[in-house]
């Protein structure tokens, strides 16, 4: 699934098992995103990967605004924290929710290095178990999360059902879940998504669609074509892992990131 013209090759493989959508051109970035990806307190690690992730247009696809509160799922080391927290400093509000609490270390070093900028992110556990902090049912207008559904998928299909769940409880009626993940072409053997990294996107739009949500839009602004997802050591063979050290390593340079699906669902109204 790795499309040069993905209005015309995507939707043949997808017919069967998604509902149809429009594929969207990546969108114009309104200027508090892209101020935001251009803040200098972002690391220049982070800013290198820009060309891979598309931040600006990401954001702009899944019509996050500075005035919204916005639930970062799983933030990892913060890679988005540093865009999410100063694009909502102002009137708005950031969720870093995470495994309770080494899960959220990532964003707590953030905000050890930088008050300023991100001692407003409000750190949630998720799942939260009792006495732990959670993100209000009903309180986000927009929940996003970036390359997580495998790690869900590892832990079996019923955890990423319950997270799944757990993010259309966080959303107001007419909110926006917008997913971002590694994506297996729709042809492949599903018992790939247990090992390798990447998920179909019609397994994705499963998990959501039996949550609630409605699948609104598909982009390919994170597409690689390279990206054949056949790797050895699954999508961590490419960079930034680079699993295989420096075998081929030039050769994996050059495919860059993987190939990914990005998709904008609604919790209805």
């Amino acid at each position: 699934m790795h499309r040069l013209a993905p209005v015309l090759l995507l939707a043949p493989a997808l017919l069967v098992t998604l509902p149809v959508t429009a594929v969207h051109a990546a969108p114009a970035v309104p200027a508090p995103i892209a101020a935001a990806v251009k803040a200098p307190t972002r690391s220049a690690a982070n800013t290198a990967r820009d060309r891979y992730r598309h931040p600006g247009a990401t954001l702009a696809f899944f019509g996050v605004r500075p005035t919204d509160t916005v639930v970062e799922v799983w933030p990892g080391s913060g890679w988005y924290s540093e865009i999410l927290a100063p694009l909502t400093a102002a009137r708005g509000r950031y969720y870093a929710a995470g495994p309770w609490e080494r899960g959220l270390n990532g964003v707590r070093g953030l905000q050890a290095k930088d008050a300023a900028t991100y001692g407003k992110i409000t750190l949630a556990a998720l799942p939260a178990a009792a006495g732990q902090p959670g993100v209000p049912d009903g309180s986000a207008d927009v929940v996003l999360t970036f390359r997580n559904v495998h790690n869900w998928r590892f832990g079996g299909e019923d955890q990423a059902r319950q997270m799944f769940a757990a993010m259309f409880r966080m959303l107001k009626p007419g909110g926006t879940l917008g997913v971002v993940e590694h994506r297996l072409p729709e042809a492949r053997d599903a018992a790939a998504e247990e090992k390798s990294g990447y998920m179909k996107t019609s397994t994705v739009v499963g998990y959501a669609t039996a949550a609630g949500f409605r699948l609104a839009a598909r982009s390919e602004v994170n597409a690689n074509p390279k990206d054949t997802a056949d790797w050895p050591n699954g999508v961590w063979t490419l960079p930034p892992s680079y699993a295989l050290k420096d075998v081929d390593r030039a050769r994996y340079a050059a495919i860059g990131e993987s190939d990914r699906m990005t998709l904008k669902f609604v919790k209805p109204r």
